[in-house]
């Protein structure tokens, strides 16, 4: 459950203690946006920033195993024409994906980028490198916070703004009950038709207690 200081925090920039609180993240990487409305809306960024240690990782990736793995596929090669046994290449069998698999938004937003979910996702990354968001019910309104921090621990982290405000005639939560731990979610949806679902809640209390608190109020 989340600490006493993030609570605190967030009585303090609330004004008042939340109904309900808890950290979440997109399910699924951010699609792909049209090139346009990326630009329009400022081009921000639409995954985190890695640790260092990733970058590290890469550089070492591409100086040293790719060139070991080709001089090994080299040889092997070379293997293969002096022994002249060299296979025929056979065509590999390829599941194909239509796009009923999944809706338009790749089954975590509406799939419209031009209303208020798409725009919510568009500028989740520049508020903050950090995928994880605290989701805040605040009697009549659904606050949206974030850690400037790239990396957090979700029960600890008291340092999060405001990055969206939505009122009640703007958005509301829809949530289900005796969903499996692990894989709850709920959907904020806005009063243009539009929706974004969130999961990975962080916390079984404060799931929960979220879920509940958002049926009861719906």
């Amino acid at each position: 459950m989340a600490k006493r200081k993030v609570h605190r925090r967030a009585k303090q920039i609330l004004g008042a203690e939340p109904s309900a609180l808890v950290w979440c993240s997109i399910p699924r990487a951010i699609p792909k946006p049209p090139k346009d409305v990326h630009r329009a809306a400022g081009k921000g960024r639409l995954t985190g920033r890695h640790h260092w240690i990733v970058y590290v990782g890469a550089v070492v990736f591409c100086a040293v195993i790719i060139p070991l793995y080709l001089i090994d596929m080299l040889g092997k090669q070379i293997d293969r024409l002096f022994a002249g046994r060299l296979r025929s290449s056979k065509p590999s069998r390829r599941t194909e994906t239509t796009a009923g698999d999944r809706g338009p938004g790749d089954g975590i937003f509406d799939g419209d980028w031009n209303l208020a979910a798409g725009q919510l996702m568009l500028r989740w990354f520049s508020q903050s490198p950090s995928p994880r968001r605290l989701v805040l019910l605040d009697r009549d309104r659904i606050c949206v916070a974030a850690s400037p921090r790239r990396r957090l621990a979700a029960t600890r982290a008291d340092d999060f703004q405001i990055v969206a405000e939505f009122r009640a005639d703007e958005a509301c939560i829809e949530a289900e009950l005796g969903q499996p731990r692990g894989f709850a979610a709920f959907r904020i949806r806005f009063a243009d038709g539009s929706w974004l679902e969130l999961g990975d809640l962080a916390e079984p209390e404060d799931g929960d207690h979220f879920l509940r608190t958002a049926v009861a109020e719906t």
